[in-house]
């Protein structure tokens, strides 16, 4: 179920599939409310995993502005309108400053924090090859031509694109993929578009006092072969987050943990950290 909603702080567009204890993922670049492979392992039965299109990405707007303060208010926001007073929130790659924000100044809302290959401080800086490039490949005026192009590629070529991706995302080698992979690789990205969402993900930071300020219990997630965000994010996370947990993989995929049958160890992890519900 995908619905667009007026708060008091804003549109916001999200998605809800499952009952039972509330699960607010907030997701990384590229994605929107519709991103459901860190769905995986996760009992709809159980769960209510509700899925908010951030700022800038999907049919949620964004401001001149928006920071990841701002949109930790307009998730808030949402959470009010769905009259939940506690979640716990999954902050996936870009997605993790806004989850920083929203544990650290809306406390009494995070029950539990869990951050999976997540940004946790400033991700890059204006020299670094990979912003220089992003900034002309996922322009808001470019990015759906070079996600229309990749896509028509992967039809083509879905080893070589995976592939392609693979060597993005880690640093793990040799290079290969299976393939389920291949496919649950096809389903993430047919629906990704960067709209004017990455733009303002690659110039977002937060303060040292944000992330120093959560007190809910939190596990953080990553490989040491992410090729995306660097390991020192989740160092960093633990380091400024008290009793904070770090569980660190050694998968293929890297920056994706919820990719192929490599996603068992961190999901089990997570389940286990969510407890009964």
């Amino acid at each position: 179920m995908t619905k667009i909603i007026e708060t008091n702080t804003g549109t916001i567009e999200y998605s809800l599939t499952g009952t039972g204890a509330p699960i607010l993922f907030i997701h990384g670049g590229h994605g929107s409310c519709n991103e459901t492979l860190f769905h995986k392992g996760f009992d709809p039965k159980k769960f209510c995993l509700i899925t908010p299109s951030r700022p800038g990405y999907g049919n949620t707007p964004r401001s001149d502005s928006v920071s990841p303060e701002q949109a930790a208010e307009l998730f808030a926001a949402l959470l009010d309108e769905l009259k939940l007073k506690s979640v716990t929130v999954v902050g996936i790659s870009a997605g993790g400053l806004s989850a920083i924000a929203l544990a650290s100044n809306f406390p009494d809302k995070v029950a539990k924090l869990i951050l999976i290959s997540a940004v946790t401080k400033k991700w890059m800086t204006e020299q670094d090859k990979t912003y220089i490039k992003a900034k002309k490949m996922f322009s808001p005026a470019i990015e759906k031509y070079t996600w229309a192009i990749f896509r028509f590629f992967y039809s083509l070529f879905p080893n070589l694109m995976a592939k392609t991706m693979f060597k993005a995302l880690s640093s793990f080698r040799p290079c290969t993929v299976t393939k389920q992979e291949v496919a649950e690789l096809f389903e993430m990205t047919k629906l990704q578009r960067s709209k004017n969402g990455f733009i303002n993900d690659l110039d977002q930071n937060i303060e040292p006092n944000v992330i120093s300020g959560i007190t809910c219990p939190t596990i953080i997630l990553h490989s040491i072969n992410d090729n995306s965000v660097n390991i020192e994010h989740a160092i960093h996370a633990q380091s400024k987050i008290k009793n904070s947990i770090l569980k660190t993989y050694d998968n293929n995929w890297g920056h994706l943990l919820w990719l192929g049958d490599a996603a068992n160890a961190p999901i089990k992890d997570t389940l286990e950290f969510i407890g009964n519900v």
